[in-house]
């Protein structure tokens, strides 16, 4: 879905859940590969904090804590039906979910944790040494400036390297070793931790996401 038609949709307090009182308190699902589905939870304003469960997730709708949403129904929860009225309970989760609290400003965009994981996901599991695409067992986090030699364990000095070239390379500065980089190293923002910590975004969580990217981003991770 593109942005542009991306719908905010208001939720009245205590109003969307659709469970009713006295229903049994079993549960059913229906989503595909619902467990692999993550829903991207933003403050009141609109700013993106986290990936939640749909579970977490159904229990916001549950309390009355969702202030609003964004594209059509991914994840379907039905529990138990209704002595009163013989009516099922049903909850219909979205992609994106805003709740009513609001964030302080500096806890909105943290830095993202370096790991392994995360530092081959922002270098698409390329060696930025010899470029051959690599799986996470035979990559390694090599300091561009090493460790020994003062050299910090930051975003700005980490590159995925394969084994060989790691070794290759050894405790020299890639000019030492005459290794050029095949791209500077780079600290992500939060957005993009976002992106490159999920790998089953949905389109509407992805549109909103790459809004939020520097122009020079989008397009990056528009290839």
């Amino acid at each position: 879905m593109e942005a542009d038609r991306a719908i905010a949709r208001s939720i009245p307090t205590g109003a969307a859940t659709g469970l009713e009182s006295g229903a049994s308190s079993k549960v059913s699902v229906l989503a595909p590969r619902r467990d692999a589905v993550r829903l991207l939870a933003l403050d009141a304003y609109g700013r993106a904090l986290n990936w939640i469960s749909w579970q977490d997730a159904a229990c916001l709708y549950a309390r009355g804590a969702v202030a609003w949403t964004i594209g059509d129904p991914c994840i379907t929860v039905r529990g138990g039906v209704c002595r009163a009225t013989g009516a099922r309970s049903r909850m219909d989760l979205h992609p994106i979910i805003a709740g009513r609290s609001h964030v302080r400003p500096g806890a909105v965009d943290p830095t993202p944790a370096l790991t392994n994981t995360a530092l081959f996901a922002r270098d698409h599991q390329l060696c930025l040494y010899c470029g051959r695409r690599a799986g996470r067992q035979t990559l390694t986090r090599d300091h561009v400036s090493p460790l020994s030699r003062g050299g910090l364990d930051i975003w700005e000095n980490v590159v995925s390297a394969c084994f060989q070239c790691n070794s290759r390379k050894g405790a020299r500065t890639p000019q030492e070793a005459s290794m050029p980089l095949l791209a500077v190293p780079f600290r992500p923002s939060w957005i993009e931790h976002l992106i490159l910590s999920n790998r089953n975004i949905l389109a509407d969580q992805m549109a909103f996401l790459t809004t939020h990217l520097p122009q020079r981003r989008r397009q990056e991770h528009a290839v």
